[in-house]
């Protein structure tokens, strides 16, 4: 499944590669597909960044004053132990002395760490929250960014590439045709400079006229201001001269010399890259 025409479907497999969730086959696919789509690589670039920056999203708080007097206030709520009789073993009184720090110190840790787990609970769950917000808007983000990367790549794809140029002029030396060739798309692009009608009984016919041979059609020029007409670029280059010729209605056929007089011709001249 060809991936690259589909932003939503792009943005979430660069989240899931940038998160580490897409392994196996499907990364390795995912990773031979960047080499060749720089709009991928900068998708897989934004969510690393972006998951990396939510590890300063978790800010240090120190348990509420409350808790801690809530901890005094058990300490010293425990019951103190009556006299000890006067006949008491002196070894068992050293023993309940200690049991009984045992178990207070015991209860105090008890109540300090279930504080502590209470607060460190609260804390994951209010950064939880705030790392799902944070990740619903880095979507949203990369969601239009990856929709902007698709319009600027189908924008770059759709702009023509001009590599040939010839303005064709009458005996006059009148600029009355301007043509360019993309060799991109295979197009001939001609824009009218002047007004001209044919009648219509007439067609203007395009030639393509070579350095050695015939010349040869390049097709008849509909009555536009601009038109574009298909064109190979062999032809292009290897014809130094472009030549429109008045012709009966529809031109003549391909393979038959032209039969009207020319009216306009231009030297093609070829851009720098």
């Amino acid at each position: 499944m060809n991936i690259l025409g589909r932003p939503d479907l792009m943005d979430r497999l660069a989240a899931a590669y940038a998160l580490g969730t897409l392994r196996g086959g499907a990364r390795r696919r995912f990773e031979t597909l960047a080499r060749s789509s720089p709009t991928l690589r900068v998708m897989a670039q934004v969510w690393q960044e972006r998951f990396m920056s939510l590890t300063e999203l978790a800010p240090a708080e120190a348990p509420s004053p409350n808790v801690w007097k809530r901890i005094a206030i058990e300490v010293a709520g425990e019951p103190r132990p009556g006299p000890v009789p006067a006949a008491a073993d002196s070894a068992g009184v050293e023993l309940l002395r200690r049991a009984r720090n045992w178990w207070r110190a015991g209860a105090v840790a008890a109540v300090a760490a279930s504080v502590a787990a209470i607060a460190l609970t609260l804390n994951l769950q209010g950064e939880l929250e705030g790392s799902r917000a944070q990740i619903a808007q880095l979507q949203t983000q990369g969601r239009t960014l990856a929709s902007r990367n698709a319009e600027l790549v189908a924008q770059l794809q759709a702009q023509p590439d001009i590599r040939y140029v010839s303005v064709l002029h009458d005996d006059k030396a009148t600029p009355t045709i301007l043509a360019m060739y993309d060799p991109k798309h295979g197009q001939l692009m001609l824009k009218r400079m002047v007004g001209f009608q044919e009648g219509p009984e007439r067609s203007l016919q395009l030639w393509a006229v070579p350095a050695s041979g015939a010349p040869r059609s390049l097709g008849v020029l509909p009555e536009q201001d601009v038109l574009r007409l298909p064109a190979g670029e062999q032809l292009v280059a290897q014809s130094p001269l472009l030549a429109i010729t008045l012709e009966a209605k529809g031109g003549v056929p391909e393979g038959t010399p032209a039969q009207g007089p020319v009216l306009w011709k231009g030297a093609v001249l070829q851009t720098p890259l």
